[in-house]
């Protein structure tokens, strides 16, 4: 006997579908869906906040020197004039070099950072990752397991599943 539902799809798409939808859940903080993909997608949120939780302090401060282009009060690049070696002038931006404190990651916050990007979807615009170990994982930080929620609705009109309200605690 499966470990999980097969939700009347093949494999391939049932996995991109869960996907999909956990994406969602710690995107938006909640999701409606069918009852059987909301209790799908809970194992799998749960889990991909547990991983956040455990690891979410598990970084070093590091100094490391960063070389950016000079900008003027508009934002836009310092240049200055320079000649090639043929003699030929040319505008070249000025660069400058500036320590900044950064996250390093330990090894097992990494392999977790990676866990996690093999269960959620990239969105543009957003780094999930960083969402997770940054704003979520903080948030239940002394809890144990429990994460989400699922709050059962009327049936769906149509076709009559029963529907489901999937959401973060």
């Amino acid at each position: 006997m499966a470990g999980t539902r097969k939700l009347g799809k093949p494999t391939d798409q049932r996995l991109a579908m869960l996907k999909c939808q956990t994406t969602d859940v710690i995107l938006n903080g909640k999701i409606v869906t069918t009852e059987a993909r909301a209790k799908e997608v809970k194992a799998l949120v749960d889990s991909v906040i547990a991983l956040a939780v455990k690891e979410h302090k598990n970084f070093e401060e590091v100094e490391v020197k960063v070389v950016k282009a000079k900008l003027d009060s508009n934002g836009k690049k310092v240049t200055e004039k320079a000649t090639s070696k043929n003699g030929k002038e040319y505008l070249r931006v000025v660069k400058e070099e500036k320590m900044e404190k950064r996250q390093k990651d330990m090894p097992s916050r990494l392999n977790a950072r990676r866990k996690i990007m093999t269960k959620v979807n990239k969105v543009e615009g957003v780094d999930l990752v960083d969402k997770l170990f940054n704003e979520i994982a903080p948030k239940y930080e002394g809890r144990v397991g429990g994460y989400t929620r699922i709050l059962k609705m009327e049936p769906r009109k149509g076709d009559n599943a029963e529907a489901a309200i999937l959401m973060l605690v």
